[in-house]
């Protein structure tokens, strides 16, 4: 007798059996949806987004007194950073921020003043939804009066031990012997560098005579803070006529007073000999536990960072490698002192070992 192959028990219908074939259809559309898989997804958004435009726009005349001022950008951004960086000087507060796809509207909580220029900027903390910084730092210049004012200072910062981009520029009527409250905006016109350092302050009465502070916001909170920012006044007195209503073409140099200096130069040794390896260590003159040691390349070159003050180089052949000079077996150079400033840089520095004793 053949046996069957089929199992034993009801044959249980198939899904084309019981489901005409739109339903089928249906069904297996839906039971791919409901499927997960991986996202479709895309590269990551790394691009900095961009200030685009302005409502009034920047270098207009004639604004309304109860104007609302729009910001465009070049994409969605993250209100309350971007929001908080945008500020006006002469200071004005702003009341509301109305976000709409790639733009802010800022309503103001006062009216603007009668013939008066405005300075709009936008600072650090402004960013996208993904976290990328705002692309620069912007400014914008409107008045309210019908003509701009045409005072311009134009030139460029030269940045010692610290960046030059992002750099504010207040600018200070002269005439009033003001000195900046640095929690209070209170600057009368305002610029920005850009990643050159290059900055435009414009919209300024003439005749006038002008003082500028530079303030470098190190820490990117918009506050200065002493222990970590910069607010240095510039000696110049800027003064603009009208017959000469601009000046360009100057440099402003600003010192990081926190910043660490360099020594730089190359360990001579004329002695022939190859033991060992040679060494260099400073060490502060008014301390003698602080030691910074250094590295000396294949030529002899070495490259100290260190903090400002005064230090004492010494230059050896640690021919026990044991990092420490022993004066008794090991050629050394003589000590030499050295006063580094904040951000300087010595060069051409020569340290020429000699037998122990003088021999």
């Amino acid at each position: 007798m053949r046996r069957s192959t089929q199992p034993i028990g009801p044959r249980r219908p198939t899904l084309s059996a019981v489901c005409p074939p739109v339903l089928l259809l249906a069904l297996l559309v839906l039971a791919s949806c409901a499927k997960k898989g991986a996202p479709t997804g895309g590269p990551p958004d790394i691009e900095p987004p961009r200030f685009i435009g302005s409502v009034p726009d920047s270098g207009a005349a004639g604004v309304p007194r109860d104007a609302r001022i729009t910001l465009s950008f070049s994409e969605p951004m993250e209100p309350r950073g971007t929001g908080d960086a945008v500020a006006l000087a002469p200071r004005i507060a702003i009341k509301e921020r109305h976000w709409s796809r790639h733009a802010v509207t800022l309503v103001l909580a006062e009216s603007l003043a009668a013939n008066h220029s405005y300075t709009v900027f936008l600072g650090g903390g402004a960013r996208d939804l993904h976290g990328n910084a705002l692309a620069g730092r912007s400014t914008l210049v409107f008045t309210t009066a019908p003509t701009l004012p045409p005072g311009v200072l134009e030139g460029r910062i030269e940045a010692r031990g610290f960046s030059a981009g992002g750099t504010y520029v207040w600018c200070y009527d002269a005439a009033t012997g003001h000195e900046p409250d640095s929690t209070a905006r209170d600057f009368d016109a305002v610029g920005i560098t850009d990643a050159e350092g290059q900055f435009r302050v414009v919209g300024l009465m003439v005749p006038g005579r002008y003082r500028l502070w530079v303030f470098a916001d190190l820490n990117n909170n918009r506050s200065f803070e002493p222990q970590s920012d910069i607010l240095a006044p510039v000696d110049t007195v800027f003064t603009l006529g009208t017959d000469h209503p601009a000046l360009s073409g100057f440099a402003v140099t600003v010192v990081n007073p926190r910043a660490p200096g360099r020594i730089r130069g190359a360990v001579l040794d004329s002695l022939g000999s190859r033991e060992g390896t040679l060494a260099i260590v400073a060490v502060a003159a008014d301390d003698s536990t602080r030691r910074v040691p250094g590295i000396v390349d294949d030529q002899g070159a070495f490259n100290l960072e260190l903090a400002a003050g005064t230090w004492i180089l010494r230059a050896w052949r640690d021919v026990d490698r044991s990092r420490t000079w022993q004066p008794a077996t090991e050629p050394a150079s003589a000590p030499q002192r050295f006063v580094v400033p904040p951000a300087g840089d010595i060069v051409e520095v020569k340290l020429v070992l000699v037998r122990p004793g003088g021999r």
